[in-house]
């Protein structure tokens, strides 16, 4: 499903500041490649448009939200590398082509995503060095609360533990606030925050951000079963072949659908304060339920 036009316009300005982030990193040849490799393979950039989006809002914003927009999308990229090795979800293909450790070997995979993982970090600290906005210190700790034991490590290491385990929708709910919804939650709590938001207005949007993240994996979960690997650009039916429990597997596909519905509508009413400034948000949340409609067709 192709993102609206207008999502697609911050999409296109990601794009660009990250190929010109990108080449203030410098380190060996063969880890720059890999560390390109994946970071340029395509993708929505969703977690980066929300950041941005977030911030738009906000007519209080005193610095550039791209850094950090960018920042999030480092460390998203090191996830992804990290979740496709042997040791973890063992994938071959990533955004239609070889994942980095099909490309260039196990432990060249590792450090190009430590790679990415710090200087995700680095990026922060460059550019808002010198600021006297406290909002900057506390959008780097969201990135790093959310990215770390207590967010996205903590969820991949439950989603081990409970990998062929019987688990009930709670503790599935738990295990993918962590994993998939930390980080989407903190791309919005720090797009807030760098504009400034009032305490009810991060409260309405923490809100929102945790209602799509939930969403965007039962998404992930429904068409693990119903999408291809050529339509998914990457492995098919993976979640059964690994006894994981799943939206899916858990509820079955149509209440899966239903309830991906159900997030997606509570997500939405959350915005209406803030008018027509969220259309933008508003379409992520319908690009997310919209994923499916293009997998059955």
């Amino acid at each position: 499903m192709k993102l609206s036009p207008i999502l697609e316009k911050y999409r296109q300005r990601v794009e660009e500041s990250l190929k010109e982030y990108f080449e203030s990193c410098s380190g060996p040849d063969h880890l720059i490649e890999a560390m390109s490799y994946s970071l340029f393979a395509g993708g929505k950039r969703i977690r980066p448009v929300l950041l941005l989006a977030t911030s738009r809002l906000f007519a209080r914003e005193s610095v550039d939200p791209m850094p950090a927009a960018c920042a999030f999308e480092f460390i998203h990229t090191y996830s992804l590398i990290h979740d496709d090795l042997p040791a973890i979800d063992n994938d071959d293909l990533r955004r239609g082509r070889p994942t980095s450790h099909i490309q260039f070997g196990e432990a060249q995979a590792i450090l190009a995503g430590d790679g990415l993982l710090t200087e995700a970090f680095g990026l922060m600290s460059r550019f808002y060095c010198g600021t006297d906005d406290m909002a900057v210190v506390d959008g780097i700790a969201e990135l790093a609360v959310a990215a770390g034991s207590a967010g996205m490590v903590g969820g991949q290491v439950l989603d081990i533990v409970n990998t062929g385990n019987n688990i009930d929708q709670n503790e599935l709910e738990h295990v993918h606030r962590l994993k998939t919804g930390a980080l989407i939650r903190a791309a919005v709590r720090c797009g807030a925050i760098l504009g400034h938001a009032d305490p009810e207005e991060l409260e309405s949007l923490t809100r929102y951000a945790e209602q799509i993240g939930l969403a965007f994996q039962v998404a992930d979960d429904i068409l693990d079963v119903v999408g291809t690997r050529e339509r998914l650009g990457k492995s098919a039916g993976k979640d059964l072949q690994q006894g994981k429990t799943t939206y899916a597997s858990l509820m079955g596909i149509e209440n899966s659908k239903t309830y991906l519905m159900q997030l997606t509508e509570q997500a939405k009413t959350e915005l209406d304060k803030f008018g027509e400034k969220a259309e933008p948000l508003r379409a992520i949340a319908s690009f997310i339920a919209g994923s499916i409609l293009q997998a059955e067709n």
